[in-house]
């Protein structure tokens, strides 16, 4: 066995690059901290008494799970998920032995021993996950912490209402394991009216009722705005902390957190009949100035989103397809040579939240986020 087999995970999960320089940066990221921890105190203020964990999962939603997670616990954050084992590794790593954290996605075959390692607790979605970590227990000689998933109506992660029962006819299922709570996850709570919700907090209650009387966990960020009887003792906000609209039909309750700006290459001015980009899509039909900027679909922004950059309050149309690292502006509302190489126009911002940018791409602001690239300049601020 050679010596890169025998390192632990904690010694194998992937080294981040260096941070790029803000000159040396095609677009800049700024992250806004202060606001992610009024985004968790207005979480907590409309959950009374009930605790609030936070979700960190894809590197914290695209924005930096550790600065993100690290703003958190300054807010008193205390219980974090992940969804994979590597990301949980990396969170133990920055934040220490203290925080509770959780794999939703539970831990695959055979790395059992690096969870317990590192001091993760396990989501047990499975019977089969169950025993696994009834075994890894025996193994390491102590209780193993646990949340236990059933499936409430959303057919994607969680024990099943038979799996349930199976479970619960075995008087040792639970040997070794420390359940700290029972969850399920909601489908349809950004739609409050809808009847799927209350379905699920029913089947619910029916499944959770079979299991180890422990903490229950339902609502997610929009969740937490079904009212009461959805909240139960924990809650898992994710897109809410990061700015992302929890009540859709409504105004967004939520500070932004998020900036994307791009900087100008180069600036031309295209006669009439000029193509513009791959395909030609776009042909000038009277002279304008066009500006392309230093940002495209290998950093997350949408090949066919129809959008456009702000400016000082203006809008710079795109011109013609996104490209892989660029995309072209027509400038024409600007003032003569107002614009130029090296400028920033804004894609994300006050100009455009990151609702309304998901709106053009015709996704949601999850994808918009955690589709970033990792070429920006980030600046945190308000830490």
């Amino acid at each position: 066995m050679n010596g890169a087999s025998k390192k632990s995970l904690s010694e194998r999960v992937a080294v981040k690059a260096a941070p790029i320089s803000e000159a040396a940066a095609g677009a800049i990221l700024t992250v806004d901290l202060g606001a992610i921890r009024e985004n968790y105190r207005r979480l907590k203020a409309r959950l009374g008494d009930v605790g609030c964990a936070g979700v960190v999962k894809a590197d914290g939603y695209g924005l930096g799970g550790a600065q993100v997670a690290a703003a958190l616990a300054a807010e008193g954050c205390a219980t974090f998920f992940v969804a994979h084992l590597a990301e949980g590794v990396l969170l133990r790593q920055a934040l220490g032995a203290r925080p509770a954290i959780y794999v939703l996605n539970g831990i695959q075959p055979g790395a059992e021993s690096e969870a317990v390692e590192a001091e993760l607790g396990v989501v047990i979605n499975s019977a089969g996950q169950l025993a696994a970590w009834r075994s890894a227990a025996q193994r390491a000689g102590r209780k193993l912490k646990a949340g236990i998933q059933v499936d409430s109506g959303m057919s994607r992660l969680g024990m099943a209402a038979a799996e349930v029962e199976a479970v619960t006819a075995d008087p040792r299922a639970f040997d070794g394991i420390n359940a700290t709570f029972v969850m399920s996850h909601l489908a349809r709570a950004d739609e409050p009216e809808h009847p799927a919700n209350e379905q699920q907090r029913l089947e619910f209650e029916r499944l959770r009722r079979m299991l180890p009387p422990v903490p229950a966990s339902l609502a997610n960020s929009s969740g937490i705005f079904l009212g009461q009887p959805f909240h139960y003792d924990l809650a898992r906000p994710g897109a809410a902390l990061y700015g992302i609209n929890p009540t859709p039909a409504e105004e967004n309750p939520m500070l932004p957190v998020v900036r994307l700006q791009a900087k100008v290459i180069q600036t031309r001015s295209l006669d009439r009949g000029a193509g513009v980009g791959y395909g030609h899509i776009f042909h000038v039909t009277d002279s304008l100035v066009a500006a392309t900027i230093s940002l495209g679909y290998a950093d997350g922004w949408h090949r066919r989103a129809a959008s456009a950059a702000w400016f000082e309050n203006v809008r710079l149309p795109f011109l013609g397809r996104v490209s892989m690292d660029s995309i072209v502006l027509d400038i024409s509302a600007l003032p003569p040579d107002r614009l130029k190489a090296g400028d920033l126009v804004e894609l994300i911002g006050p100009s455009q939240t990151v609702d309304q940018a998901a709106g053009h791409a015709g996704t949601i602001g999850y994808e918009i986020l955690t589709s970033l690239g990792h070429r920006f300049h980030r600046r945190y601020v308000n830490g």
